[in-house]
């Protein structure tokens, strides 16, 4: 298995020219096909932003139980349901759980506010992901969210979102292990899950729009093993797309699983 072998599974699957990174988690084997085009990371930028609530935890500027009020201005669509409304009276937990299990982009966006989109990007930057930028918040649908302090594009590139969760795997993010359990009840099982086998567990979060699909995560191989992938297309989001997913995933899974064995 080498980098080539990577683009070929993933081409042969229907990803096209897909951004795919796969790292085995604790060192080994790592390989990857990217050539370093800005890809939106649409909903997968919400994994950064669950790490810099998290260093907020930590560093006591707020607490899991923190009430944050729902404003209007931070209303959009979701794609599935959602308990925030306006003046919906929220926690800080609360939103970190809908954000990446249900990918709430109003949670999404109420967080910008908190946290400071400068302040979050400022401290992921310090943890080493220095490619990674909260510029804007998320719209569900058209029209965008009216965003008076959005600066630009958001920026998560594949490459950052597996070495993210390398570490988070290995907890060296603050709050680490909460967060993987909550990446654990992901609701959009639609993607590289497909390809799963009975016993694999596999922590992720997708992101789609109607130009990019894309899904991310920590795998544990029922047999052993552990990794984190990322893959990012720049193909609109489709039942088709996530069925390409799942077969890359399938055709991927007995590489990984032959080299867990080998590094035994």
């Amino acid at each position: 298995m080498d980098d080539f072998s990577v683009a070929t599974l993933a081409a042969a699957a229907g990803l096209g020219t897909a951004q795919v990174h796969v790292r085995r988690v604790g060192g080994g084997p790592a390989w990857a096909s990217d050539d370093g085009r800005w890809i939106s990371p649409a909903s997968l930028i919400k994994l950064p932003l669950a790490v810099a609530a998290a260093q907020a935890i930590v560093a006591r500027r707020l607490r899991w139980s923190t009430p944050v009020p729902v404003a209007a201005a931070n209303l959009t669509a979701n794609d599935a349901a959602s308990p925030l409304e306006p003046g919906y009276r929220s926690r800080v937990d609360e939103l970190v759980s809908l954000m990446l299990q249900r990918s709430d982009n109003v949670a999404t966006n109420v967080l910008y506010d908190v946290l400071g989109r400068e302040r979050a990007t400022a401290g992921v930057h310090a943890l080493g992901f220095r490619r990674t930028f909260f510029r804007r918040k998320l719209s569900g649908a058209e029209p965008l969210i009216d965003d008076p302090q959005a600066t630009g594009r958001n920026s998560f590139p594949a490459r950052e979102a597996v070495a993210l969760l390398e570490r988070l795997a290995r907890g060296r993010v603050p709050q680490a292990s909460r967060l993987r359990a909550i990446l654990a009840t992901s609701y959009w099982d639609v993607k590289l899950s497909r390809g799963l086998a009975t016993g694999d567990a596999f922590a992720h979060k997708t992101g789609d729009t109607d130009a990019v699909s894309h899904d991310a995560g920590i795998l544990r191989l029922a047999g052993g093993g552990m990794w984190a992938i990322a893959v990012y297309t720049d193909l609109p989001s489709s039942d088709e797309l996530d069925r390409c997913f799942g077969a890359f995933m399938q055709a991927l899974r007995p590489h990984l699983v032959a080299a867990a064995s080998s590094a035994r």
